[in-house]
């Protein structure tokens, strides 16, 4: 196995033991990079030179008995929202070319005291406006969407360009990109951790997360990530807290809820049965299966569009105005909806979220964790831009990858998605599973316990 295949536990060890060295990972996957990069379109920009003299900074340091922890000398890849001191963030946007960011957001400061590597920054869907990420191409078949809006971050990671990702997540954009990777995401609780520095697409419903190899990798960068900064307004003051999983795989005494309602309609019947076979599994770990009704399920993508539609205008308004041929047209005539809705549209969005969150946390009164399907669908070509259901409903794809993942934004509750199969041409599947907030260790340990019971996984096929 070379280096850049390790998943970040994995390298982790190796580094601790003096089995390998921050420079031989960075190189083996800065060599990596060199070799796939062209066919994928994963990275806006690679930094090799700073990474390899990061690198070396941390090798100097282990030899010195000066090891930072568990992402020491890692390498990562930054999604292009999210600010590094003396570098470009262009939200992959002609909007944003020649910005360059004055200091690191709270998210890059915490990894590099933490002694992660950065390689380079990851596309973006512009602006973290889509689900699919035009210019990054699937790393398990080139000929499909990517997902978004991290595609960058999701392709990196499942093609070995990247150890682990950072992405971001205002409608599933996290979740969708790993989902359809093969690899995992984890969108914490709303104010878990904080998003000073990272550009907003839309601030009551934007997430910072990370995107690894295995569940156990995820709990290694929330560690690192979590806290509060009184520059995000809506920072949770949370305490320093460990969120690596447990080694045992027993589920006894969790009730996992499989839901009736909602995230089983509408969905490829390949995604239907892997995700309902990997729930089997939990069953079969100690977890009991409730069914569970979701709540107000008509009003879910209304409210999640009433809500992230305004906020974006009004993030954009000034450079819409001025500047609005720099936008690539699917993202400026979303913008441009924006100025048809009313305040009252956007206050009756907020009332209904409210009463969202209400009903969602009674749910979760009566179970430990939803599991359901991460997006109703496996990656589609990237020409492809409507998807039709066997009752002979047309979708739109961007709203069909939106649909199941949603929900969490405008609750706010934790998700994570895991990888639990494949269809029938290869494409992954994964399993959403949504807990209460700030419950991220049981959301966690559930998909360790899973992960656990399958066969160790590789880099994508097509990579």
């Amino acid at each position: 196995m070379q280096p850049y295949e390790l998943s970040l536990a994995a390298a982790a060890d190796a580094i601790r033991a003096r089995q390998l060295s921050p420079v031989e990972l960075v190189d083996s996957v800065l060599g990596r990079i060199e070799k796939v990069e062209p066919h994928l379109g994963a990275y806006v920009t690679v930094t090799a030179e700073q990474a390899r003299r990061a690198a070396s900074e941390a090798e100097h340091e282990a030899a010195h008995g000066r090891y930072r922890g568990p992402l020491h000398g890692i390498p990562m890849g930054l999604k292009d929202l999210i600010d590094v001191g003396g570098m470009a963030t262009t939200a992959s946007s002609r909007v944003r070319a020649g910005h360059r960011a004055t200091a690191d957001s709270t998210v890059a400061a915490r990894l590099s005291a933490a002694g992660a590597v950065l390689l380079g920054k990851t596309h973006t869907h512009e602006f973290a406006f889509g689900l699919t990420t035009p210019q990054t191409r699937n790393a398990w078949d080139h000929g499909r969407v990517a997902g978004g809006s991290s595609g960058g971050s999701a392709v990196a990671v499942a093609s070995g360009t990247a150890t682990f990702a950072l992405g971001t997540d205002t409608g599933g954009s996290i979740r969708v990109p790993a989902a359809l990777n093969g690899v995992v995401g984890l969108k914490p609780t709303y104010g878990l951790v904080p998003r000073h520095g990272v550009t907003s697409l839309s601030w009551s419903l934007d997430h910072v997360g990370p995107i690894t190899r295995t569940v156990e990798d995820a709990a290694l960068i929330l560690t690192a990530l979590a806290g509060h900064d009184p520059r995000d307004p809506a920072s949770l003051p949370v305490p320093a807290t460990d969120y690596r999983p447990g080694a045992g795989t027993d589920l006894t005494g969790l009730r996992i809820g499989l839901p009736r309602t909602y995230y089983f309609d509408n969905v490829d019947p390949r995604v239907e049965t892997a995700v309902r076979h990997a729930i089997g599994q939990l069953g079969t770990l100690g977890a009991r299966l409730v069914e569970v009704d979701i709540p107000m399920t008509r009003y879910i993508q209304a409210t999640q569009w009433g809500l992230m539609v305004p906020e974006a205008g009004a993030y954009h308004e000034s450079s819409l105005r001025t500047v609005p041929e720099l936008y690539q047209e699917d993202v400026r005539i979303l913008l441009e909806a924006s100025e048809l809705m009313s305040a009252g549209d956007y206050v009756r969005a907020q009332r209904a979220r409210t009463l969202m969150r209400a009903e969602w946390a009674r749910m979760l009164e009566e179970v430990d964790v939803i599991a359901a399907p991460s997006v109703p669908m496996t990656a589609v070509g990237a020409d492809e831009e409507t998807v039709t259901w066997p009752d002979g409903t047309a979708e739109g794809v961007s709203d069909a990858y939106v649909r199941l993942s949603a929900p969490a934004n405008i609750t706010g509750v934790p998700a994570l998605t895991v990888p639990v199969g494949h269809d029938s041409v290869g494409m992954p599947i994964g399993m959403q599973l949504l807990g209460r907030p700030l419950d991220e260790p049981t959301l966690l340990r559930v998909g360790y316990a899973y992960e656990q019971t399958q066969p160790a996984r590789g880099l994508a096929t097509a990579a």
